[in-house]
């Protein structure tokens, strides 16, 4: 059973931190004479002298660096479990389950997950990014409580969000683009395309848009279809925004097909409980709704 209270600790920070008894004592409310018994007692419950007098000002000795930097890390995480606690009062979930397709912009996403932490700072973000029928499973095994789909499944009703278009992409040195005029799908067809693999336990689909390469590597993340499309080694339809920072780097150039260069689907977002969200849950719908809203790929008006 521990023999130091809170406010024993919390006394032994605010001499350090406000740099003395009395700056504590005005800093806690309390009188001086308060302050230094706590320190006092703490001491004497540990046998350690905290302090050391140099002149007429207290400095920490090895011991109570210790003990200041340990304290610190207590006090904090005690203010943290209240902080947990009064949202277990208030009904705010402490984990919120996210699925999320792999053509919502990655940037954008983790943007909306920063604007979520400030408010809620003690709900822990349980993030899968999936592929398709991932997504779909997502919903029907009930393991995520918000849902960002390409496809609304069967049984579930949700709200468009984005549009996404689609575009082929190769590195600027690939013989693609060496070729110096538009291209047909036929001048697609002998060069290696980069798939990713539906991430569903069925896997009944693959994310590439057009399918008719003869060559093909299916992986199962985007980073690296997109690394090895930016080394060279294939051609891919990406959702443009997925890979922005590679358009304007110059990494990657959109391939000129003369019929069917672009491309359009769109993204849904849904609540596996839409009657009974929680706050958190609640809190990031909207902020990824007004995402949707602001994306340079445009709304998908319902």
């Amino acid at each position: 059973m521990a023999r130091i209270s809170l406010d024993q600790w919390r006394a032994l920070v605010a001499v350090v931190e406000a740099g003395g008894y009395a700056q504590a004592a005005e800093r806690l409310h309390k009188s001086q004479s308060s302050v230094t018994y706590a320190v006092q007692k703490l001491e004497r419950l540990l046998d350690v002298a905290a302090f050391e007098v140099k002149g007429r000002k207290a400095e920490l000795t090895a011991a109570g660096q210790v003990l200041y930097r340990r304290a610190q890390h207590l006090l904090e995480e005690a203010e943290r479990l209240e902080r947990g606690a009064r949202s277990l009062a208030a009904g705010i979930e402490p984990v919120v389950r996210l699925s999320v397709e792999i053509l919502f912009p990655t940037w954008l996403l983790l943007q909306c997950l920063d604007q979520f932490a400030e408010g809620f700072p003690e709900t822990r973000i349980d993030l899968t990014e999936s592929v398709l029928g991932g997504t779909d499973e997502a919903l029907l095994e009930r393991s995520a409580d918000l849902v960002i789909c390409s496809a609304i499944p069967q049984g579930f009703s949700g709200e468009p969000l984005m549009r996404t278009q689609f575009v082929p992409a190769a590195h600027p040195d690939h013989p693609l683009h060496q070729l110096g005029r538009p291209l047909s799908l036929e001048d697609l067809r002998p060069h290696r395309q980069l798939v990713v693999r539906d991430s569903g336990i069925a896997r009944k689909r693959d994310s590439g848009g057009w399918l008719g390469a003869e060559q093909r590597w299916t992986v199962s993340n985007k980073a690296t279809s997109i690394q090895a499309a930016c080394m060279g080694l294939g051609f891919a339809w990406y959702a443009e925004e997925m890979i922005r920072r590679e358009l304007d780097s110059g990494q990657l150039k959109p391939l000129p097909l003369r019929d069917g260069g672009l491309r359009f689907g769109a993204l849904y977002l849904v609540l596996a409980e839409p009657d009974f969200p929680g706050p958190a849950v609640r809190h990031l719908a909207e902020l990824l709704r007004a995402a949707g809203r602001r994306c340079p790929g445009g709304i998908l008006e319902s």
